[in-house]
């Protein structure tokens, strides 16, 4: 018994299963020599044994492809160049040295997909150092490899649909590789006089490297050995020992559960290569059934089942309970539900249904990408505005319908009106709008891409047409007055010619205008909104478009009543940004009215942080003391605004350097002497700075130099040469142009400069003059006289300028009261003096503070009753 156990039991002792481990391989080199008897030998020919090592390595590659693995890719190229030199004596002498198909293929699929991977900057700087490396050296050798077959790769690309017999031979190789071939089993047989290693190896290689679960190879290796021995168990007719019924491995019932599991495992890899058809370059992968025929599609319902509204309703819940799960196939239920749709129709169970199934499908189709951050692609954006329109007219078809998300499942009413469904339109509507943001900014603004994806806001102001008729008839207001903040964001920014047409009287006021359609949406959410967001949002939208439109008094008085300027901060980023870009272009439409201070005033916190770019959500500078996290980064540019919203950078600096211009150097020669002298704009003082610590200065060219070089200018009183440098080719073209009847504001901005110009040459040499003429500053400033009288009367009634009119004579007398050079400096001298000695009394009453204390608060009383006394006297002979 013991000697019998020995040779077939496996659950005896340890050491009888020792024992047994020792004498196997003796047994199994026995039975190898048995079976070698009964093998067929292949003889394979020197160009199949070639081919087929190509056609390997040509699948390894494409698998690699799918994956994106440039290391494994490179070592792939490699091992394929070195198997076509070894190839190319067979080919020189079966296709008299004409390059295969099948190889000239792989050559140009490699170099465009490498071609797209390289102009892909976002996923390159994702790869990992192994991965990059490996792409860079990869792309140089095949370009350097693809040189030897220019010309081929030439002509393939001219024909590349045509085929010949080793593709044909090839894409064979494919499909036996992917079914169950006896081939491959014979194939093993037919190699089983090597060793064991390299027997893997074979069998490995005519896998084609497919991305298989764990342990598919040993079940391949199972099922082949599980066919030999019961091959040969019927040949003997009965299995005589325990040891031959063990070493039976597996029933004829286990081999169809196998084949049922490695045919799932097939499906699942073949819809993981329809997943990524966008990577492989090969086009869809079509399932072929054995019998050649495509594969139909899973049965929806049973073929006797009666369909209807609840069993319908039962699907679409099985379907929609997958969403959001690991393993859910997108686009596999994408077609589930347009499946679904279809038997819906066919069977007429109503337009509530059907409306159903298209918000499940304009879900899982939002769905589809699995990166909320990035855009979607563009096939699904189509299909997405195509689903989104046909749902909204089937809506507004139906009037009898009620959508909201109080509404339950248990609460819908699908059979009969009026209809009722769990839904919500609105948030389809925002979810679209933020979609459509993403695709604007994925592209390159200065391309063709933008511009066709632009032509899709069309498309999306029509959906908030509709959705706002449709809400409009269900009458929520909170609904009602967010499709109405939608409808504001896609119209505030947009310049409306008609309405300074109709300004000028050039169309009737009848006309609606978009100016009228902002006031009829804005008062609507100042009077029904309940959150301070939407109505914050609400107000800085209406003063833009005033602002836009040169309504400079609506939008100041709006902005000012508000009251949204001392509380701003505490709102969230993106009401931040909108309220920057409002005071922006207020300050622009303040300069367009020549509101110089206030034009200054708008723009002055825009301009101090020198972080335009950032507070205008227009771009991300650099930052030199810390950088960004990833996170922090990824925040901010999904806040950027799209291209075609940005506002002028170059125009916004150059409107406030001008405006602090007008306002800076009448100033400082109102007060050159005076050592108080505050600054107004900080920027503009930086700026002159800058130029004068230059010990060259030449002729300007920035916008900029040509802005410091006029103020020089004015600051002289020269306006002819200030005015030429302001309003000149090269600043029209970088600035002026920009505006909106560009010649009005080039005359308005040179009548600025002369009436500044007269008032810095007034401040500079009125200690010059006795008296002068008005008829002669007219004439030397080329201005109007009554112009000049009113420049210099508002002068002397705000006591800038010590002087009378003389209204027969049209002269100015001036008083000479005012301090000459000598008597500022010095003023300046004593009260530095003065200042001097306050600190010095204070220091040495913080030393000798212990010695006044003794006496009490009488001392103390003292103590301040002197410094105030003494003070008083101070300040009177200093007036004497």
């Amino acid at each position: 018994m013991s000697r019998f156990f020995a040779t077939g039991s496996d659950s005896e002792s340890e050491s009888s299963s020792e024992e047994e481990q020792v004498q196997r391989p003796a047994a199994a080199a026995f039975a190898f020599s048995d079976e070698e008897e009964d093998t067929k030998r292949v003889v394979r020919s020197a160009k199949e044994k070639r081919y087929e090592d190509l056609t390997n390595t040509i699948k390894q590659i494409r698998n690699f492809k799918k994956i994106k693995d440039m290391s494994s890719m490179l070592s792939s190229f490699e091992d394929l160049t070195r198997a076509y030199t070894k190839a190319l004596p067979v080919i020189n002498k079966e296709e008299n040295g004409v390059t295969p198909r099948f190889y000239l293929r792989c050559l140009v699929e490699l170099d465009d997909f490498i071609a797209e991977v390289w102009e892909d900057r976002e996923g390159r700087k994702n790869m990992s150092k192994n991965n990059s490396k490996s792409l860079t050296s990869l792309r140089q050798k095949l370009r350097k490899y693809n040189k030897e077959f220019e010309k081929d790769i030439a002509r393939f690309r001219e024909s590349p649909d045509v085929g010949d017999e080793d593709e044909d031979n090839l894409k064979k190789a494919e499909e036996d590789s992917d079914n169950e071939a006896p081939s491959v089993m014979q194939f093993k047989k037919s190699g089983s006089e090597s060793s064991a290693p390299d027997s893997k190896v074979i069998k490995g290689s005519s896998m084609g490297g497919d991305d298989d679960d764990e342990g598919s190879d040993s079940s391949i290796d199972w099922d082949m050995d599980s066919d030999s021995s019961s091959s040969d168990s019927e040949d003997d007719g009965q299995c005589t020992t325990l040891r031959d019924r063990f070493l039976k491995k597996t029933t004829d019932k286990d081999d169809d559960d196998k084949r049922e599991r490695k045919k799932d495992r097939k499906e699942k890899e073949r819809k993981k290569r329809r997943d990524e058809d966008d990577d492989d370059g090969e086009g869809v992968w079509i399932p072929v059934t054995s019998g050649g025929s495509l594969s139909e599609k899973p049965k929806m319902f049973p073929k006797d089942a009666e369909v209807d509204t609840n069993l319908v309703v039962k699907k679409l819940s099985e379907i929609v309970a997958a969403r959001g799960k690991k393993r859910t196939d997108r686009r596999e239920q994408i077609d589930l539900l347009h499946e679904l749709q279809s038997i819906a129709d066919q069977h007429h169970l109503g337009i509530a249904v059907a409306i159903k199934i298209k918000l499940a499908i304009i879900s899982s189709i939002f769905d589809y990408n699995p990166k909320v951050s990035d855009a979607m692609k563009p096939e699904y954006w189509a299909k997405l505005l195509d689903r989104i329109s046909e749902t909204l007219d089937m809506l507004l078809a139906t009037s009898d319908i009620v959508i909201g998300e109080h509404i339950t499942e248990e609460m819908e009413s699908l059979d009969k009106p009026p209809y009722r469904l769990r839904g919500c339109v609105l948030t389809v509507v925002e979810r679209l709008d933020e979609e459509f943001t993403k695709l604007l900014k994925e592209c390159d603004p200065h391309s063709n891409e933008y511009v066709m994806r632009l032509t899709d806001e069309k498309k999306v102001s029509n959906i908030i047409d509709k959705v706002q008729e449709f809400l409009e008839h269900q009458g929520v207001p909170s609904e009602l007055c967010g499709i109405y903040m939608r409808k504001i964001e896609h119209l505030y920014y947009k310049f409306d010619p008609l309405v300074l047409k109709q300004k000028k009287g050039e169309i009737p006021s009848t006309e609606i205008t978009s100016v009228q359609v902002m006031d009829k949406l804005c008062k609507f959410i100042y009077d029904k909104d309940v959150t301070d967001r939407l109505r914050t949002r609400a107000i800085l939208s209406h003063v833009y478009h005033h602002a836009l439109h040169d309504n400079w008094f609506q939008a100041r008085d709006l902005i000012l009543m508000s009251h949204l300027q001392e509380a701003i901060q505490h709102s969230d980023p993106a009401t931040q940004i909108l309220y920057n870009r409002t005071m922006a272009h207020l300050g622009l439409c303040a300069f367009r009215h020549a509101n110089i201070k206030d034009a200054h005033n708008c723009l002055v916190d825009l301009m101090m942080t020198g972080k335009v770019k950032e507070l205008l959500a227009q771009g991300l500078l650099p930052q030199r003391q810390h950088e960004r996290s990833k996170e922090q980064e990824k925040v901010e540019k999904q806040r950027q605004m799209p291209f075609h919203m940005h506002i002028n950078l170059e125009l916004l600096e150059c409107v406030y350097l001008v405006s602090a211009m007008l306002i800076e150097i009448p100033y400082m020669a109102a007060h050159e002497f005076d050592a108080r002298r505050r600054m107004i704009s900080k920027t503009f003082y930086q700026q002159l700075r800058s130029s004068e610590r230059q010990s060259l200065v030449g002729p300007p060219e920035s916008m900029r130099e040509h802005v410091v070089a006029a103020s020089k200018a004015m600051r002289n009183g020269n306006w002819s040469i200030c005015r030429d440098l302001i309003i000149n080719d090269k600043m029209n073209a970088k600035v002026w142009d920009l505006f909106y009847e560009s010649d009005k504001v080039r005359a308005m901005l040179a009548r600025l400069i002369k009436e500044e110009s007269l008032r810095t040459y007034l401040f500079t040499y009125s200690h010059v003059y006795a008296s002068i003429s008005m008829a002669t500053l007219a004439e030397m400033f080329e201005l109007d006289k009554p112009i000049v009288h009113s420049i210099i009367s508002k002068m002397i009634i705000n006591e800038e300028l010590m002087a009378s009119l003389d209204d027969p004579t049209q002269t100015v007398v001036m008083h000479r009261s005012e301090p000459s050079r000598l008597q500022a400096l010095a003023l300046q001298l004593a009260d530095k003096v003065n200042n001097f000695v306050d600190s010095n009394e204070r220091i040495f009453e913080m030393k000798q503070g212990n010695f006044f204390l003794r006496g009490g608060n009488q001392g103390q009383f003292r103590q301040n009753y002197n410094r105030q006394e003494w003070g008083r006297q101070r300040r009177e002979n200093r007036a004497y």
